[in-house]
């Protein structure tokens, strides 16, 4: 069994702006300035679906090298709708997060509709990020 940990660390500055070093890399995440962000960088959520994206496209890559598919590329569209009353704090009915999540994804590659289908199967099957999105993955949250 093959382990690695993945670590992110994050620093929240000025207003919204979150300040991520991730393997020497800064991403910044923020808010719109219309909600009180200064619009320097995606929402958090919006993170959520590039990296389910990403992983996604990183999965279908290895796949199509394993497999010898010769995949051209990959448009993916994730959307999802939530009551953003919740995380403002106002009661709601449902759940905080994501009622559901949708990817859609065109395949650029010599494949029939049903093969193109198969694929998508077996990527999203091995995709941690759908994975954890999928199944209750635990989490904790502690002081420093």
């Amino acid at each position: 069994m093959a382990k690695k940990t993945v670590v992110v660390e994050s620093k929240l500055n000025e207003k919204f702006v979150i300040e991520s070093d991730i393997r020497g890399h800064k991403v910044l995440i923020d808010q719109p300035a219309n909600a009180g962000g200064t619009d320097t960088g995606p929402t958090p959520l919006e993170m959520v679906f590039a990296s389910l994206a990403g992983c996604i496209g990183s999965i279908g890559r290895i796949v199509a090298m394993q497999k010898r598919i010769a995949l051209r590329g990959m448009t993916i569209k994730v959307e999802g709708e939530l009551d953003t009353d919740g995380l403002l704090g106002k009661p709601i009915d449902g759940r905080v997060g994501f009622e559901g999540i949708t990817i859609s994804v065109d395949v650029d590659a010599d494949m029939t509709d049903a093969e193109k289908e198969a694929f998508l199967h077996e990527v999203d099957g091995r995709c941690p990020v759908s994975e954890n999105l999928m199944n209750a993955t635990p989490v904790s949250i502690k002081l420093a």
